[in-house]
């Protein structure tokens, strides 16, 4: 099963999604299932992991409902305020629904820099395994250290990086990033998804090669089995075509092996997710 690990779903209102800025406008209309289905069919992919876009419980039910109509969506990552004493409740409800595989917090966002390591964050997260959730890890380059040290608490807990941790590409920075990346691959219940890379990089003049030492850095730390292509799309979409996104990882792997490209493309995230 070919996987795309990493897309959203919105509709649209300028309240809900300000962070939509200049030059996002291609962004700032509805985006559903059936605007994702046609790449899906050109590119062969089999299903996808659609993850939360807002922070609202509603999103999360929304997510699910649609993961409900439209079989593709094999697994959805939604939101849960970790830091509500009544947490254990919107888990109880929304872990009824098989889908629900993951939750992640928008904590590149948060001005606390160490937000992921407050008392009620922590306790919160702690919870993730009795039910079975992966925790994805949304960040900068910046919080790279405090991440090294959550998922140094947290051994049982499986964690997925996002986006590679947005490395610097336009400005063609490696460190600190390329440093601190290893520290937390270091960690075996940390796998990383190869995504959100082009809106990272020169939206409008970015080369192929531009990518190429980063994802050197990322293969190297991780290995193959323990990466999972995502597209982000619809947020690819200000700097480059899905068809784009799909082809920077797979010329970059057509070095490797079958079995290499297959992990990457679909086989980790379907272990790392529990979904067929």
């Amino acid at each position: 099963m070919k996987l795309d690990a990493h897309q959203h779903f919105w509709q649209y209102n300028p309240r809900d999604y300000g962070w939509m800025g200049p030059g996002m406008e291609r962004l700032q209309v509805d985006h559903l299932p059936e605007d994702l289905r046609p790449y899906l069919a050109t590119q062969a992919i089999d299903g996808t992991i659609a993850v939360q876009a807002r922070q609202t419980l509603e999103e999360t039910r929304w997510l699910l409902d649609l993961a409900d109509q439209y079989p593709f969506i094999k697994g959805v990552v939604g939101w849960v305020d970790l830091r509500s004493d009544g947490l254990r409740h919107q888990l109880d409800e929304l872990c009824q629904h098989p889908k629900l595989v993951g939750v992640r917090h928008v904590i590149h966002d948060e001005p606390d820099d160490s937000f992921m390591l407050r008392e009620d964050f922590l306790r919160g997260l702690g919870l993730l395994a009795d039910y079975n959730l992966v925790y994805d890890l949304l960040l900068f380059p910046k919080h790279l250290p405090a991440a090294v040290e959550l998922v140094g608490r947290f051994p049982e807990q499986q964690f997925v990086l996002d986006h590679i941790a947005k490395p610097f590409i336009k400005d063609g920075r490696l460190s600190p990033w390329a440093e601190d990346l290893p520290r937390l691959a270091a960690f075996p219940n940390v796998v990383c998804k190869v995504s959100g890379m082009v809106t990272e990089a020169d939206w409008h003049a970015w080369q192929p090669a531009d990518f190429r030492p980063y994802l050197d850095v990322v293969f190297a730390a991780f290995g193959t089995e323990r990466l999972m292509f995502g597209s982000d799309w619809p947020v690819c979409t200000v700097a480059g075509s899905y068809e784009q996104v799909v082809g920077l990882v797979t010329d970059y792997m057509a070095q490797l092996s079958p079995a290499e490209q297959t992990a990457v493309f679909g086989a980790t995230a379907a272990c790392v997710y529990g979904v067929h």
